[in-house]
């Protein structure tokens, strides 16, 4: 049985538009793929019934309110938790899209390290990733054209390279967060999975009803992160020969050169992270004890951080927020890796979030980009990071970038 079987949500709409399909259909499907692979990836930790007038099937990370079921943020502190009352927000804007949950997909604990029990379908026996593996998990295995993420530092930019899918994460503050159960207000970020950018696209036009993308050739500064020191040489390979492609194919591309800035950025996200955490969830920091050793870890650290600590990091990002405008002043987008390497091997762990956190510090959009794999077969995803409120722009040229990488022609 192959795991790793992605779902195309174009040909799904363009299916359900020709009348090929039905949308009663596309959840009977849905559900059949649940049930021939999800004993082994354990994707889904709550699923609701078919709902009338069923729509596009779609998966909602475990700590977004779906009304009618627990959100039970993959803790024991959650086990007995109650339904929710009413959908989040985010879940009713894609409603409104024409997409219909199907259930609840895996979280780590209160999205951050402690791993949850689902598998990576493109890579049995090594990390998902994190924290949303479960939406990540879901799409690369065809269960879902469609599920929904969160990120504070790279909870939906990792999963989908280390599986194999396209991803989006939105701006910050671009949709209201009102029914998620966050950690960092001033970090955490909606996001979403699909098979490939161009199913990005669709998704995000029904979302706003912006008309589409204009694919067009970029501006590209490309990223190495030197500086941090983790990227492995699968991938370094990898963002060299797709800055190569995408010159060849008539788009400016350059390399960018302010490490400094990033390493800056990196270094003062986790401070923010941990401080926000500790503030936004006082209620779980009194029973430390009880949770998993890294979240505990994580409270306790932001607890212990002093308020000038977190000021300076904050103005750090402010600073770097007002560069990085600047850069995208000359510049449409930032191409770098999106991950150090493939999915590391075993579930004990999620992964290395740190090439997402300086891009993260600055609430930007970011778009991972599948199609590259290591001599193993494992999957390597990039990242393209656009201006703030730039996703439609971003999609379009991560749209004309997938075209160019696929081997196509404009």
């Amino acid at each position: 049985m192959k795991l790793a079987r992605p779902w195309s949500l174009r040909e799904l709409v363009q299916d359900l538009r020709q009348g090929r399909t039905t949308p009663e259909a596309a959840w009977k499907r849905a559900l059949a793929r649940i049930a021939e692979t999800d004993a082994d990836l354990r994707a889904w930790v709550d699923r609701t019934g078919f709902p009338p007038g069923a729509g596009v099937p779609l998966g909602v990370k475990d700590i977004i309110d779906l009304a009618g079921v627990p959100t039970r943020c993959g803790s024991a502190l959650r086990a007995e938790a109650a339904p929710a009352a009413s959908d989040a927000a985010i879940v009713t804007a894609w409603r409104a899209a024409g997409v219909v949950p199907l259930g609840k997909t895996v979280t780590t604990e209160f999205a951050f390290f402690a791993p949850g029990p689902t598998r990576n379908p493109a890579a049995p026996g090594h990390t998902p990733g994190g924290s949303s593996s479960g939406s990540a998990a879901a799409v690369a295995s065809g269960q879902v054209p469609l599920a929904l993420g969160s990120q504070t530092a790279g909870s939906v930019t990792r999963p989908a390279s280390y599986c194999g899918v396209a991803s989006l994460v939105m701006s910050h503050g671009r949709y209201p967060v009102t029914g998620v159960t966050g950690l960092s207000p001033s970090l955490d970020s909606h996001g979403v999975f699909a098979a490939t950018v161009a199913d990005l696209a669709i998704a995000w036009s029904a979302l706003t009803g912006d008309p589409g993308p204009d694919r067009r050739p970029p501006r590209i500064l490309v990223w190495s992160a030197d500086a941090l020191d983790v990227v492995e040489a699968p991938m370094r390979q990898a963002l060299t020969h797709a800055a190569k492609r995408l010159q060849e194919a008539g788009a400016t591309v350059e390399p960018f050169r302010d490490e400094r800035l990033m390493a800056g950025l990196t270094a003062a996200h986790p401070v923010v992270m941990a401080y926000e955490a500790a503030r936004e969830r006082a209620a779980e920091l009194a029973v430390a004890e009880r949770l998993s050793a890294p979240l505990a870890q994580l409270l306790q650290a932001g607890a212990a951080t002093s308020a000038d600590k977190y000021e300076t990091a904050r103005a750090t990002i402010a600073d770097g927020s007002v560069r990085v405008a600047e850069v995208f002043d000359a510049y449409d987008v930032v191409l770098g890796p999106a991950a150090p390497g493939a999915a590391p091997r075993g579930l004990e762990a999620t992964g290395n979030p740190v090439l997402s956190r300086g891009w993260q510090a600055l609430g930007l959009p970011v778009v991972a980009l599948p199609g590259f794999t290591d001599a193993a077969g494992l999957p390597l995803g990039l990242q393209l990071v656009g201006r703030h409120g730039g996703e439609d722009e971003l999609l379009g040229h991560a749209c004309w970038a997938e075209r160019v990488l696929a081997g196509d022609s404009w």
